[in-house]
């Protein structure tokens, strides 16, 4: 059975490239390519691939903030980064989002080809480092990664209490921190979680464990 794919990547010369490689696969088609995320949901939408293959930075909509949606739109729609991003937010922020597979772009054609077939068939695929780092954080042997790792510790914080139920004037008094300092904070959680307002980071929060015991994971 081929495996159907769609790329996304805002650059087109890496795309062009990706595409060769994948269509000199006979196990492999690629039905279709974005170049952001919120072309991607679109795309996807309308060519119900097997296996979404993509960067994480793009305009738009993240790669990582994509790949939340795609797992909860198309459940059956598998994802595997392929990135220049090493670091453990942009790795765990992409498996938390459900990313089945995560390479990082100095991966041959030949690796890049496996994963997909075996994302496809139903397996986990982490590439070189990628994988030690996955294994030290299941078994341990590595610092815990924290409830949304894509933000900061203070940001995380103030997140924390908001999803508490304070008001930015009792944040502020709790962290010794000015409103307008606290807003900033705000601003730009809103910003690397993708959400329109206060409230559905309040949400996004809960879910990741944040907040009274009481009301997460609401």
């Amino acid at each position: 059975m081929t495996v159907r794919v769609v790329l996304a990547d805002d650059h087109p010369m890496y795309r062009f490239g990706l595409r060769a490689v994948l269509d000199a696969s006979p196990e492999v088609a690629v039905v279709g390519e974005a170049a952001d995320g919120a072309e991607l949901l679109a795309l996807v939408a309308t060519t119900t691939p097997d296996v979404v293959l993509t960067d994480l930075s793009m305009p738009r909509l993240s790669g990582t903030a994509a790949i939340d949606e795609l797992t909860r739109r198309y459940p059956g729609v598998v994802v595997l980064v392929l990135t220049m991003h090493e670091d453990d937010a942009s790795l765990f922020g992409a498996l938390r989002a459900g990313a089945r597979g995560y390479l990082l772009k100095g991966a041959d054609r030949e690796e890049i080809v496996r994963a997909v077939l075996a994302v496809a068939g139903g397996d986990a695929v982490y590439g070189g480092a990628v994988a030690r780092r996955v294994v030290d954080s299941l078994t341990g042997a590595s610092a815990r990664v924290p409830a949304l790792p894509e933000l900061t510790a203070r940001e995380r914080e103030v997140l924390d209490l908001l999803a508490a139920g304070l008001r930015t004037s009792q944040v502020a008094r709790r962290l010794g921190l000015s409103e307008k300092t606290v807003r900033n904070h705000v601003s730009a959680v809103l910003t690397k979680l993708q959400v329109p307002d206060r409230a559905a980071a309040v949400a996004r929060a809960r879910e990741a464990g944040l907040g009274p015991p009481g009301v997460r994971g609401r």
